[in-house]
């Protein structure tokens, strides 16, 4: 993938057929331990989130955290937030009757609805922003957040240091390569994260979310490059 296209290039295989048909497979042959990180997201909501509440999803996409969450916590309600119709479509799909619960918005969180939610999730999409754009991102999903409601995050961020990046992304391609993928598109995308994206270490990470007005800011997930944080509004 072209460095030039940043990380336009990856999300227009959101609007990719073939990408959207193969998309949950391919995203659980890349990212370690997807149910259970969605488990753990609705563990850090629950200790907040109350019967009959409403959680914010940026990046809903697909489906994959609101159907788990929708299936675990029957009493809550969702609101997705995507940019790909395309894939807020393939949402729709996957959630089958649990998508009576989710409002569907076609957009970024400046088209969400000003809430106030008791609640959010952005999962596997941060890591398509510059630091300028994740803290803006981030004080706009804590604009829409009651005081004290869970913000769960979690995308790309491992050290970045010299030689370490090459390292970390090389573990990236192994594990989706030994979870099934094909080699080449596992190096593909390996060398698309490593001329595309701007990607951060932890710390800053979550500096960012503290900078955006999120308090308490804890790591709570750490799977080869990816990394997962709870803060409150």
């Amino acid at each position: 993938m072209p460095s030039e296209t940043g990380p336009k290039q990856f999300l227009e295989r959101f609007s990719d057929p073939q990408a959207m048909a193969q998309y949950e497979e391919g995203v659980r042959r890349f990212v370690p331990a997807l149910d259970a990180l969605h488990r753990m997201v609705g563990i850090l909501l629950a200790e907040r989130v109350r019967e009959g509440d409403k959680i914010l999803v940026l990046g809903a996409g697909g489906g994959l955290e609101t159907r788990a969450l929708a299936k675990a916590y029957p009493d809550w309600s969702f609101v997705g937030v995507d940019p790909a119709q395309q894939m807020l479509d393939l949402a729709e799909r996957t959630l089958g009757p649990l998508a009576s619960r989710v409002e569907f918005v076609t957009g970024t969180i400046e088209h969400a609805p000003e809430g106030p939610f008791d609640g959010a999730t952005c999962l596997l999409t941060l890591h398509f922003l510059d630091a300028r754009e994740r803290q803006q991102t981030a004080e706009a999903i804590r604009r829409r957040l009651r005081p004290g409601a869970p913000l769960v995050v979690a995308h790309s961020s491992f050290p970045q240091g010299e030689g370490e990046r090459d390292h970390w992304l090389a573990r990236y391609a192994a594990y989706a390569k030994a979870s099934g993928a094909d080699p080449g598109d596992a190096e593909n995308a390996r060398a698309a994260v490593a001329a595309s994206l701007d990607l951060f270490n932890p710390d800053k990470d979550a500096a960012i979310l503290s900078a955006a007005g999120f308090r308490d800011v804890s790591l709570f997930f750490a799977a080869f490059t990816w990394r997962g944080w709870v803060g409150y509004a």
